[in-house]
């Protein structure tokens, strides 16, 4: 048996957030008709899971619950493994990829009551401190360097951007809400404004002249939505998945029921760049256990002729312990590791080593 060294990333945690869940779908648009299909449960964890976004058509990113506080999950849609890929005492959340770096940032809430934007360097447990004078509470990239985002002021939140070059920091909007994205094919970021109490509206900003412009209004009482593409915009409500087409429908219209999955209320979406795949977080039903069947990690391609032998067998291997631990079957997750397995915490630092210890842990 092959000896492994491998990073601890699992932790079974219990706490008293709402049940959420992150569900990856595939997308279809063709013209008025969008279709949602194949959803399945990336999360799988009974805690707070929430916030994702794409790195790339393959890798996830969002928050989630282990050892009683929120880390950045890094999820691989292909081979259907996850990894953590920071070790702070803080909570981070809404990871996002930074545009042009191999770096994630994320919102952390830091034990002395800080809340700051951090970067984090997906190959080596690193993180900056991106802006230090403004408490952020959600936020996007407009580009490399500028960050459209909503500040906490006086228990309220309201709209700056800030260039993290400079460090030059400016407020454009009052009262807005949580949801902030890059439109597609321009250089502008859309949110949500409050500022009508009895409904609320999605504008756009222009962050290098600072114009505002209303876009559309959101369906009565939700502030969470995505752009499929730059024409195109998707919310939820309770159970239902929206679409409003710009321009063309004149209301949102329902195009899926997701109950199917056990979702009864869609909160966060969002979408990889090619239109493709779709990210929904929803609060599950309170019966639903939160145990997908496992799959095999080894895809077609990798089964390939010209696939490397080595990985299909560590594929194997891994796949062997994400089984065990999906089912709580503690005695064959202890047997899938070498007698004398060494487990560090993420990236290098030695905990402990030994089956024995590890089934004590």
């Amino acid at each position: 048996m092959t000896k492994l060294i491998f990073s601890l990333c699992f932790t079974i945690s219990i706490f008293s957030q709402n049940n959420s869940e992150i569900f990856l779908f595939d997308i279809t648009a063709n013209h008025s008709k969008i279709e949602i299909k194949n959803g399945r449960n990336i999360s799988n964890n009974n805690g707070y899971d929430n916030q994702p976004s794409f790195i790339d058509d393959q890798f996830i990113v969002f928050a989630s619950s282990r050892s009683e506080q929120t880390d950045i999950a890094k999820y691989d849609s292909k081979f259907h493994g996850q990894i953590w890929i920071n070790s702070t005492e803080g909570g981070e959340y809404s990871p996002l990829k930074i545009p042009n770096k191999s770096q994630i940032s994320a919102v952390r809430l830091d034990k002395d009551g800080k809340q700051r934007l951090y970067a984090y360097n997906l190959n080596e447990d690193k993180s900056t401190e991106l802006i230090k004078d403004l408490v952020v509470a959600y936020y996007t990239w407009a580009d490399e360097n500028t960050v459209v985002l909503a500040v906490i002021e006086d228990e309220n939140l309201n709209l700056y951007t800030t260039n993290i070059k400079t460090g030059i920091n400016k407020k454009y909007a009052s009262n807005v809400g949580r949801s902030f994205h890059k439109i597609p094919n321009s250089d502008l970021v859309s949110f949500i404004s409050k500022a009508k109490e009895n409904q609320w509206q999605i504008k756009s900003l222009n962050p290098k002249t600072g114009k505002i412009k209303l876009i559309a209004n959101t369906i009565a009482g939700v502030e969470d939505i995505c752009w499929l593409n730059n024409k195109t915009l998707l919310s939820g409500k309770d159970n239902f998945l929206y679409k409003l087409r710009l321009q063309r429908d004149n209301d949102w219209k329902i195009i899926a029921d997701v109950t199917a999955n056990e979702i009864t209320k869609i909160t966060r979406l969002s979408t990889n760049t090619s239109g493709t795949k779709l990210l929904l977080v929803g609060d599950i039903k309170a019966d639903t256990v939160v145990r997908e069947p496992a799959k095999d990690l080894i895809s077609e391609e990798s089964t390939q002729t010209n696939a490397n032998t080595d990985e299909i067998e560590s594929a194997k291997l891994v796949q062997r312990h994400i089984k065990a631990f999906n089912h709580r079957q503690l005695d064959e997750l202890v047997l899938a590791f070498d007698t004398d397995v060494i487990v560090n915490r993420f990236p290098r630092a030695k905990m402990y080593s030994g089956r024995t210890t590890l089934r004590a842990h």
